[in-house]
């Protein structure tokens, strides 16, 4: 579901850059009086795996489509929404910057579709009321599948209304709307329970059997360790089962456009292009190549360069995931009174 820049205006782009800018600075206020120290290494993790899940996309039956984990429920569960939020951004500023994955004009849609929607929408009004703290009950594994399934139906539908409101006349809000929706209902099954499972087993770990506010003491660091080994298990080894079909974003539009070309061409979207592909190491997850004789090679790598990606792309949301969270969870001692 990230979002290209060619389904955008820039004027859009710039709306929604401002509203994710915004949101993040309240949530860095937010994170920097509330953090738990603890959490910090939990932070770094959970953003190498959110990382590392994105990048296995998983086929939907009989569509010729394929999703992938959004994660920001799991975020917003184990950190809370704020600290989530953050550690969501993080992640989509590498995929963007390092991989190209997500134009760096729509960054904003996509922090808000993938980062506001799961932490402050699904979070709070579905998966809590639902969940009851329990992660005991069939309760837990309702609010999960619920919040999950609207959570991405919700930011499939804000898609949608970016793009529209970009004036994309070749896709019109209707039939865009109904094949969106209706690929990210599955889609948003697939997270639920992979959230659910994500929760469930982080949550053991932690001195408490309820959620929406886990505790990981110092004596009880394995989840972080727990989530390293399955960052690079996903990265390695699952890459080479990931589908090649394409997500539910993609699919739509080629169902609608077919081969047309579709979206915005201006120069502010040239000089963004231009800047993510200098900027981009590993475009489309796979090493870089020159031209030869003129001749661009084809975009995308073998599965061995996908396990690269994942692992490298992994380590540096790790650390910026994990500096943020030291940055931020660095106190200033209140004044004795």
């Amino acid at each position: 579901m990230h979002m290209a820049d060619a389904l955008i205006t820039p004027s859009v782009g710039g709306i929604m850059w401002v509203v994710s800018i915004g949101l993040l600075g309240y949530c860095a206020r937010t994170v920097r009086k509330t953090l738990d120290s603890v959490k910090v290494p939990l932070m770094g993790m959970l953003g190498a795996f959110v990382f590392a899940a994105q990048m296995i996309n998983f086929s939907i039956p009989g569509t010729g489509s394929s999703g992938h984990l959004g994660g920001g429920l799991i975020l917003a569960i184990l950190l809370g929404p704020q600290a989530g939020f953050i550690v969501m951004a993080s992640v989509l500023f590498v995929q963007a910057l390092i991989f190209a994955d997500g134009g760096l004009l729509a960054m904003g849609c996509n922090i808000f579709n993938l980062g506001f929607i799961p932490c402050f929408v699904a979070y709070p009004l579905l998966f809590r009321p639902i969940a009851a703290k329990s992660r005991k009950s069939p309760r837990f594994w309702i609010g999960a599948i619920v919040a999950a399934m609207v959570g991405v139906l919700l930011g499939a539908l804000c898609v949608v209304l970016q793009t529209c409101f970009s004036g994309v006349s070749e896709l019109p809000f209707n039939s865009f709307a109904a094949l969106m929706l209706a690929i990210h209902v599955a889609i948003g099954l697939v997270e639920g329970l992979i959230t659910g499972g994500i929760v469930s087993l982080v949550s053991s770990m932690g001195h408490h059997s309820s959620i929406g506010d886990v505790a990981i003491s110092p004596a009880r660091l394995r989840a972080p360790a727990v989530l390293g080994v399955l960052s690079i298990l996903i990265a390695v080894f699952l890459s080479w089962f990931a589908s090649t079909h394409p997500d539910g974003l993609e699919w739509a539009v080629q169902s609608i456009a077919g081969e047309q070309s579709v979206g915005n061409d201006s120069e502010i979207h040239k000089t963004a292009a231009d800047l993510q592909d200098k900027a981009a190491l590993m475009p489309d997850y796979a090493p870089r190549q020159e031209p030869v004789d003129g001749v661009q090679a084809e975009a995308g790598g073998t599965f061995g360069a996908n396990a690269v990606a994942g692992l490298v792309g992994g380590c540096i949301t790790l650390l910026l995931a994990g500096v943020l969270g030291l940055l931020l969870g660095r106190r200033k001692p209140h004044a004795e009174h």
